[in-house]
């Protein structure tokens, strides 16, 4: 079997799919993306292809290696998350070459389902209660919320307050026993990181994700200390060798890689081997697309330190596109009580809508994260 294309689609919300083609009919699809910097990884998408056109495409770790090390520069978002698409690709093909899931070419599911939790809010919360309760409606036993706005190095307590406020809102409306995870996005610098993570103690988080930007991991021991609720972070780190310094600096308790981000299926499985031998829990970031959620399900399936998935049906940034409009079949990320089944078929386990992404694609979208300014003029981080 050989590899004949290698074609990516921009498509909305603000995603990017690709298809690799090969000589005997099987096609797989990937998302290799960086949320606002679609085309670059699209661009890197092409350069890298000029290698695989031809390859057999099941050597994948092989290929691995060669995308990641054979161009002497490596790492950081752009090229990772192009490697990571690719790869997601590749193992699709070679699930549907033989005819079983992923999973089962990993070592086979530890677990049949794995917990799910849904976005509440947006950019600036507002309105949590409602949006907590709908989804405790709709059968989640979790839900997650960005913490603050915009937030200076040292801050108002009225911002502090407002914080405290919109947690309490949630915790009255769905009670003690529905998890809320609290996301500082990197908005919050260590001063203030500290004054709200101590404030927050009474609210039983279920984790605080980015407390600080993860460039600041020598922070992360010292915050860990003043609140019991677990750190998760991970989001923008994309490789094991960015995670072993995490592992290494300790404070963590939960690991975020994304596998449209982190290399893929192959990087991140050895990502959560990694924290698993530090007894640090998975929780795999996707506020992405349906096929990424596809390669998220393939990993929590043989991971056994993943505990929750994130995923995006309903997130604020789906206002055009939801998860499940590029799939043929709608049911097929099976959500019940809480929890989402993992995907039986073979390769990711969906059907790509083809005729769709190429009609949507024809839309494409040019997606960038806003841009704030503190009031004094100032950048804040976003």
């Amino acid at each position: 079997m050989k590899i004949t294309a290698i074609t990516t689609f921009l498509v909305p919300p603000r995603w990017l799919f690709l298809r690799i083609d090969t000589d005997a009919g099987i096609s797989g699809w990937g998302e290799p993306v960086v949320e606002g910097r679609a085309q670059t990884v699209a661009a890197a998408v092409e350069e890298l292809s000029t290698y695989l056109v031809g390859k057999d495409p099941r050597h994948i770790e092989d290929h691995w290696n060669v995308l990641y090390r054979g161009g002497f520069y490596r790492g950081g978002p752009i090229l990772m998350s192009a490697i990571a698409g690719i790869d997601q690709a590749l193992w699709d093909i070679k699930g549907k070459d033989v005819g079983r899931p992923v999973y089962e070419l990993l070592g086979g599911p530890v677990r049949d389902r794995i917990r799910v939790y849904s976005w509440v809010g947006g950019d600036r919360p507002a309105d949590t209660a409602r949006a907590a309760q709908d989804a405790v409606a709709r059968g989640f036993t979790a839900v997650k919320m960005n913490a603050t706005e915009e937030m200076q190095y040292v801050d108002t307590h009225a911002k502090v307050e407002r914080v405290l406020e919109n947690v309490q809102a949630i915790r009255d409306a769905v009670g003690a026993d529905i998890g809320i995870g609290l996301d500082f996005h990197g908005r919050v610098h260590k001063p203030m990181a500290k004054v709200l993570m101590r404030e927050l103690l009474p609210y039983k988080l279920m984790f605080i994700e980015e407390p600080v930007l993860s460039e600041h991991l020598e922070c992360l021991p010292e915050l860990a200390a003043i609140s019991p609720a677990p750190i998760a972070l991970g989001e923008r780190l994309y490789s094991r060798y960015d995670f072993k310094r995490v592992l290494q600096t300790g404070g963590v308790d939960i690991i975020q890689p994304d596998p449209s981000h982190a290399g893929g299926i192959t990087e991140t499985r050895k990502i959560a081997a990694m924290a698993e031998a530090y007894d640090v829990a998975l929780a795999l970031h996707c506020p992405l697309g349906p096929i990424a959620l596809a390669a998220n399900l393939q990993l929590d399936a043989v991971c056994h330190n993943a505990f929750i998935q994130e995923q995006s049906l309903g997130i604020h940034y789906n206002a055009t596109n939801d998860l499940l409009d590029y799939v043929s079949d709608s049911g097929v990320f099976a959500y019940a009580d809480g929890y989402v089944a993992m995907p039986k078929g073979p390769g990711l386990g969906i059907e790509v809508n083809e005729a769709y992404v190429v009609e949507r694609a024809k839309i494409g979208h040019q997606w960038h994260n806003p841009i704030w300014r503190h009031d004094d003029g100032s950048v804040a981080e976003w």
